[in-house]
């Protein structure tokens, strides 16, 4: 069992409320190799770069970034405004061709006269991560496809560009706007821990408040909040993007009749097991694989 003194920690014992969080069952070896990025010298977690297209379309990132790698193609590339955001004109065609999931239109325009890039949010998020991935670029105003990029849009090699995406999410993006700036990057720092932890705790729906606890390493930030503040960035920036690449299902349920707010449950998809594969060693009576 991994860190039995941390979990001596009154603070650390409290915060899962009596839950044993699932990392804890990793040996040593395993819990240092989960904290590393996925290499060929890391095989503690890979990503399949090989999805069907069926198993593309399951994933509002992959499917999404497609769609704005070829309108960049046959558009001869995504105009510009000055400070190197996409123009008015190109969010709105955006906003009609994405298929984003939970993403109401009419409510999240209501209040704007006009749509800038960053109030459209998914396609603040995926330019910014496809730019990262090398599959566009800027040039002479405008956002343009890569040779990376276009690579990506025939057949055979489309395979990999949920692989490509999510690794940039996960490893190299800093996804702190997605959960108002709260805790710095925590639990992002520790994502191979936590998709672990998923991959044996969310075979069955559960709150993202019983998801944060088996699934994340406490800092003191979150122990020493005054409100659960950890299950909100947890559920932004980690439980909520696994969702977008298709590898969460996700629904809501009414707290009460006479209560606005409903409980938000989450579980693993077909995709999930598919598309992330763990070779890590669990530390039980009869020490066995998973």
């Amino acid at each position: 069992m991994v860190a039995p003194g941390f979990l001596d920690n009154p603070k650390v014992r409290g915060w899962p409320g009596g839950i044993e969080p699932a990392w804890t069952l990793l040996d040593l070896e395993s819990f240092n190799a989960l904290r590393k990025e996925p290499s060929g010298e890391n095989s503690a977690l890979r990503l399949a770069n090989d999805l069907t297209p069926r198993e593309i379309a399951a994933s509002a990132v992959a499917r999404n970034c497609a769609t704005l790698i070829r309108h960049a193609v046959e558009n001869g590339g995504l105009k510009l405004t000055a400070t190197g955001n996409l123009s008015r004109a190109v969010v709105t065609e955006f906003i009609e061709l994405f298929e984003w999931p939970d993403f109401d239109r009419e409510a999240a325009f209501e209040l704007h006269k006009v749509v800038n890039e960053p109030d459209f949010s998914p396609l603040f998020y995926l330019r910014h991560m496809a730019q990262m991935a090398g599959l566009v670029h800027r040039r002479r105003g405008h956002l343009r496809a890569t040779p990376l990029g276009r690579k990506l849009l025939n057949e055979t090699d489309r395979p990999a560009i949920q692989a490509i995406l999510f690794h940039i999410t996960f490893w190299h993006a800093d996804l702190g706007f997605l959960g108002r700036g709260l805790h710095d990057t925590w639990p992002q720092f520790d994502i191979g821990i936590v998709l672990w932890s998923l991959s044996v705790a969310a075979s069955d729906w559960q709150t993202s408040e019983k998801l944060t606890r088996l699934c994340t390493i406490p800092g003191n930030g979150v122990l020493n909040a005054s409100w659960d503040s950890g299950t909100l960035a947890m559920e932004a920036r980690i439980l909520r993007t696994l969702y977008w690449f298709g590898l969460l299902d996700h629904r809501t349920e009414q707290l009460d009749e006479d209560q606005l707010f409903k409980k938000r449950l989450y579980r693993k998809s077909p995709l999930f097991d598919r598309f992330l594969t763990f070779d890590v060693i669990i530390e039980t009576p009869n020490t066995a694989n998973h």
